[in-house]
C-alpha cells in the first residue's frame, strides 16, 4: 500500500486535521477484513479504486464512491474488493459543522453519500474525479470547502472543549470542562453532541481509548496494567472492558491479527 498524509492551509487547519491518500491500484485480489476503530473523528472519502464494503451487526454494505463517514461509537469491519484508491479529508472532531447546515449527530454511525449533504456536491465529485494526483485533489477540496465555510463563532467553545479533553488524554472531568468553559453542563452536553456528534463521555472515552493504544505500541510497553494505570483507567478490568468495547477483540487478541487498514483510518 502506498500512504501519504498531507497538511490543510493554515485557513483550513482549524477544521482540518490531515488529508491521506491510500493506493495499491494493482491489486485485483479480495483483501482480507480490516477493523476500524472510533477515533473522534469525521472523515470525507473520495473513492477512484473498487469500492470497500462495510460490515457491522446489521450485515454488509457497500461504501458509496463518495461519502461522508460520519463519527464512529464502536468498530466496523471492511474489505477491499480490488484496486485500493483513496484520498481523505480528516476532519477536527468539531471541524465539519462550520460546513453544513445540518447537526453533526445526524450524520453519526452512518456513510452519507455526498449529495445529501451539499446541493452542489455534484460539481465537487467531478472535479475530485478528473484530478490526475493529490496535489490536484487538495486544490479542489480546499477551494469547495473555503466557500462553504460559514460564521464559526457558535463553535468555537466546543473548539476549546475538544481542545482540553485532547490535551487531558481524555481524562479530565465533565464538571471542570464546564468550570474552565463557564457554562451549564446540560447546555455544553448538548452543544458538543450537536457539533462532534458523540457525547461528552462517550468521545472522552474514545480519547482514552486511543491513548492507550498508543501506549501499547510504544516501544516502552511493558504490560496491560502499566497501561491501563498510565491511561486514566480504574484497573486493568476497567482497561480491558473499554478495550473490547471499542475494538471487539481484547488486547492480546487485537495485537496477534494483523489489522493493516485500520493503521491508516486511526492515525493521528
Amino acid at each position: 500500500m502506498n500512504y501519504h498524509v498531507f497538511s490543510p492551509n493554515d485557513r483550513l487547519s482549524k477544521y482540518i486535521r490531515c488529508y491521506w491518500s491510500l493506493d495499491n491500484l494493482d491489486d485485483l485480489e479480495p483483501h482480507s477484513r480490516e477493523r476500524i476503530f472510533p477515533d473522534g473523528c469525521i472523515e470525507l472519502i473520495f473513492n477512484h479504486g473498487d469500492l470497500f464494503v462495510t460490515y457491522t451487526k446489521n450485515g454488509a454494505e457497500t461504501q458509496p464512491k463518495n461519502f461522508i463517514h460520519g463519527q464512529l461509537k464502536k468498530f466496523i469491519e471492511v474489505q477491499g474488493i480490488g484496486k485500493v484508491g483513496i484520498f481523505s479529508i480528516r476532519f477536527q472532531p468539531a471541524g465539519l459543522q462550520p460546513f453544513i447546515d445540518f447537526p453533526v449527530s445526524n450524520l453519526t454511525g452512518i456513510f452519507v453519500e455526498l449529495s445529501k449533504i451539499w446541493k452542489d456536491s455534484s460539481s465537487l465529485e467531478e472535479q475530485m474525479g478528473c484530478c490526475q494526483n493529490n496535489e490536484e485533489r487538495i486544490r479542489v477540496i480546499e477551494n469547495f470547502l473555503e466557500n462553504h465555510l460559514k460564521n464559526t463563532t457558535d463553535t468555537d467553545a466546543i473548539e476549546s472543549c475538544v481542545n482540553e479533553i485532547i490535551l487531558s488524554e481524555g481524562m479530565i472531568s465533565i464538571e471542570k470542562l464546564t468550570a474552565n468553559l463557564k457554562t451549564g453542563q446540560r447546555h455544553l452536553e448538548r452543544k458538543f453532541l450537536s457539533n462532534v456528534g458523540l457525547s461528552l463521555k462517550l468521545f472522552s472515552r474514545i480519547i482514552r481509548f486511543n491513548h492507550a493504544l498508543q501506549l501499547i505500541e510504544n516501544k516502552d510497553f511493558r504490560n496491560f496494567t502499566n497501561v491501563a494505570y498510565d491511561g486514566g483507567f480504574y484497573d486493568q478490568a476497567h482497561f480491558i472492558k473499554d478495550f473490547t468495547y471499542f475494538t471487539g477483540l481484547n488486547p492480546k487478541k487485537y495485537f496477534s491479527e494483523n489489522l493493516e487498514m485500520a493503521k491508516y483510518f486511526n492515525l493521528e
